[in-house]
């Protein structure tokens, strides 16, 4: 270290410059630091938003389900029903089979949106409930439907005499 006076008379302590005595980051150094942080940082961001786009997609398929297994109880609690009819487009309370229906249509557009369907089908006692929605906002494409398929045997075969 070594002293000198200035043009005003005050003493500057200067330190000797080393070779290969550095102290301190330089510019270029930190700069590439920031991008390595923002890299990370998007990589981040684009991962949170993956996640809560296929979050969203499995709470749909979840609400599918539970709808789903709600009609299928229904169908099971009102056996003697021909449940594959159309719907009726407005609630009836005093017969079962149209409240059910009606419940039906309205709990699936309700959580779909407009463009749900569900559709109800009978085959050698066997009833296949299908409930079809828009999840594009998962598939990231514009026409991408999503759907939930749900068979069952509503009721017990008859027993036979032997």
């Amino acid at each position: 270290m070594f002293e000198r006076t200035n043009s005003i008379g005050w003493k500057l302590r200067m330190r000797q410059w080393r070779k290969g005595a550095q102290e301190g980051m330089t510019l270029i150094e930190v700069l590439v630091a920031l991008l390595i942080l923002s890299v990370g940082l998007l990589g981040a961001a684009a991962l949170q938003l993956n996640a809560l786009k296929y979050t969203d997609s499995a709470r749909m398929t979840s609400q599918a389900s539970f709808i789903a297994y709600d009609m299928m109880d229904r169908i099971r609690a009102n056996a003697a029903a021909d449940y594959t009819v159309t719907p009726p487009t407005s609630g009836n309370p005093n017969v079962a089979r149209d409240q059910d229906l009606y419940d039906f249509t309205s709990n699936i557009i309700g959580f779909g949106g407009p463009s749900a369907t569900g559709s109800i089908s009978l085959n050698q006692r066997v009833y296949t409930i299908t409930i079809s929605w828009d999840d594009s906002r998962a598939a990231n494409s514009a026409e991408s439907r999503r759907s939930f398929v749900l068979s069952s045997r509503a009721t017990v075969d008859p027993v036979g005499t032997p």
